[in-house]
């Protein structure tokens, strides 16, 4: 059973501009779908399932180009979300997403998994967008 997923996307952007937009959650609203509002270490998340509130706690590093997501549900599960940003050719970088599956339980796994995975390549693809527009 697949655990995880792997996308990434090509920017036209240098990877410190990239890095400095992604590090700052309140841009998640910007480019994804299940964000909706990001108020310090708090944000709303809208799923198939209805809102809810989650703590959101961000760690990046600047020098690896890592951006990576902790969210904290109300019953107290733990979803995480790593990313990295790297230097691409001519002024360009590349993102790359490590999607793990939600935590549910393991009979709905799979098609959780699947459906988030398609949510992602739609992100990234505004996220690649964003940036062609700036």
């Amino acid at each position: 059973m697949k655990t995880f997923e792997v996308q990434s996307v090509e920017i036209e952007a240098p990877a410190a501009v990239v890095f400095d937009y992604l590090a700052r959650p309140e841009t998640l609203p910007e480019w994804t779908l299940a964000f909706r509002d990001v108020r310090g270490s708090r944000a709303v998340l809208v799923t198939p399932s209805g809102s809810v509130e989650v703590e959101l706690r961000v760690e990046s590093a600047p020098a690896q180009g890592s951006v990576d997501w902790f969210m904290r549900f109300p019953d107290g599960s733990l979803a995480r979300a790593y990313s990295r940003v790297v230097p691409g050719a001519e002024m360009r970088s590349i993102y790359s997403f490590v999607l793990l599956a939600p935590p549910v339980p393991l009979e709905r796994l799979e098609g959780a998994l699947a459906e988030q995975s398609k949510t992602l390549a739609g992100e990234l693809q505004a996220l690649r967008g964003h940036f062609a527009r700036t």
